[in-house]
């Protein structure tokens, strides 16, 4: 139950540096990747907390979700 506090704090407070800096000045590649990066950090936890290993997934799906962000067209 404390990993998954811990996790939601820290994906609040990400978001909300996400909001805070904005993306306005980036490219259409970096969008991507920011864009893909937090849709797989999403999808990674929610599989994560259906296994029991919720970090663990955030951070593989955001890793994943970048990487193919970043190779999108």
């Amino acid at each position: 139950m404390i990993a998954s506090s811990r996790v939601t704090k820290i994906s609040a407070l990400a978001l909300l540096a996400l909001v805070a800096t904005g993306c306005e000045n980036m490219n259409s590649q970096q969008q991507r990747t920011l864009s893909g990066g937090a849709i797989g950090a999403a999808a990674g936890t929610a599989i994560g907390l259906m296994t029991g290993h919720t970090l663990a997934g955030a951070l593989i799906g955001g890793a994943g979700g970048a990487a193919v962000g970043a190779m999108s067209k």
